[in-house]
């Protein structure tokens, strides 16, 4: 099985967790943490920084590794090594979503996430009860 290597962004903010509505693709309409595919010679946290930049045009900074998990999805493995981390600079321009929220830890079910992301946002409760 082909195995997708990404990195995603759990990106807060006051509180809040950025959460993105996928425009596109097998998984249109399910819920994810931003990121996306590392290229050759690039670290994770790397390929976060960048993919953030790309989709959200802003500069994150802080990373900290939280989690990596690890999925099979039907056609393919997906490995993704999970970021929080903090915008460091710019406002939000985003290009690649069909919606954005921010959710308090409160409201974290409130949207349909996808499969694997589920797994990250049972890691993300553990992290904030800590």
């Amino acid at each position: 099985m082909k195995c997708i290597h990404v990195a995603a962004a759990i990106i807060q903010d006051r509180g809040s967790i950025l959460a993105a509505q996928r425009g596109y693709g097998e998984f249109k309409d399910g819920w994810e943490f931003p990121g996306g595919k590392l290229e050759s010679n690039e670290t994770a946290a790397e390929a976060c920084i960048r993919e953030i930049h790309e989709e959200l045009e802003v500069e994150i900074g802080n990373l900290e590794h939280l989690c990596t998990v690890e999925h099979d999805y039907d056609t393919f493995h997906l490995s993704m090594e999970c970021f929080l981390c903090q915008i460091a600079s710019g406002t939000i321009h985003d290009s690649e979503h069909e919606n954005l929220r921010w959710l308090t830890k409160d409201s974290l079910w409130s949207v349909d996430w996808l499969p694997a992301d589920i797994k990250v946002v049972k890691e993300l409760e553990k992290a904030l009860k800590a």
